[in-house]
């Protein structure tokens, strides 16, 4: 099975951005959602190729869960 890794989008006014919290400062960003994500598996691919082998392992290890909860505003 291959590596997986945690990636963070949120939208603003120019489009979506994307970051992943296990590599800090791997980020992108796209005009469409589907931009994004092609984006930033790009730069986590590239990223991961800087890394030794036993320093990718360890911050692929991390488990990063998100979610949305309602609040009373």
């Amino acid at each position: 099975m291959a590596p997986k890794a945690s990636v963070i989008i949120e939208r603003d006014a120019h489009g979506y951005y994307a970051w992943s919290p296990e590599l800090k400062g791997c980020q992108s960003q796209g005009s469409s959602l589907e931009e994004a994500l092609a984006n930033i598996r790009e730069a986590i691919e590239l990223y991961l190729e800087t890394l030794p082998p036993g320093e990718r392992d360890v911050l692929l290890s991390q488990e990063i869960l998100t979610t949305a909860i309602e609040v009373n505003a």
